[in-house]
C-alpha cells in the first residue's frame, strides 16, 4: 500500500500477526479503488481483562477525494466476533462492499442509445 496506514489497537495488546493480517487486507482495498489517501484501522476488545467472550470491534476509515468511508461503527452483539480474525474479515468485507459502491457511483457512463449508433455506423 502507497499510503500511510494508520493501525490501533484499543483495549488489548497490540498483536504483530494481526498487524501483518491487517496490511494485507487493506493493500487488496487497493484493487477496488485506486484513489485511497488514507485508511484508518482501529481493532478494539470489549474487556482488556477477559480471556473469553471478549467481543472485538474493527472501524476502518478510509479516505478518497471528496469522500471519508466508515465502517465497524455500529457495535453489534456477533458472537463470532470472539476471533478478532473473524472481526476483522467482516469488517474488511465491508469496506469493499462501500469501496465497491463509490466506485460505481462515480465511474463514468456511457448512454446505451450513443452507443448502439455507434455500433450501426460502424457496420
Amino acid at each position: 500500500m502507497k499510503l500511510p496506514l494508520q493501525i490501533t489497537f484499543r483495549n488489548m495488546d497490540p498483536s504483530p500477526a494481526m498487524e501483518t493480517r491487517i496490511r494485507a487486507l487493506a493493500e487488496r482495498l487497493e484493487k477496488f479503488c485506486d484513489r485511497i489517501t488514507s485508511c484508518r484501522i482501529v481493532v478494539e476488545s470489549s474487556s482488556h481483562r477477559q480471556q473469553q467472550g471478549a467481543l472485538f470491534r474493527v472501524g476502518i476509515d478510509i479516505t478518497v477525494p471528496g469522500e471519508e468511508i466508515a465502517t465497524g461503527q455500529v457495535q453489534r452483539l456477533d458472537h463470532a466476533h470472539e476471533d478478532p480474525y473473524v472481526a476483522l474479515r467482516d469488517a474488511f468485507r465491508a469496506a469493499r462492499r462501500k469501496l465497491e459502491d463509490h466506485g460505481r457511483k462515480h465511474r463514468p457512463r456511457v448512454k446505451r442509445a450513443t452507443r448502439r449508433l455507434r455500433m450501426k455506423g460502424a457496420t
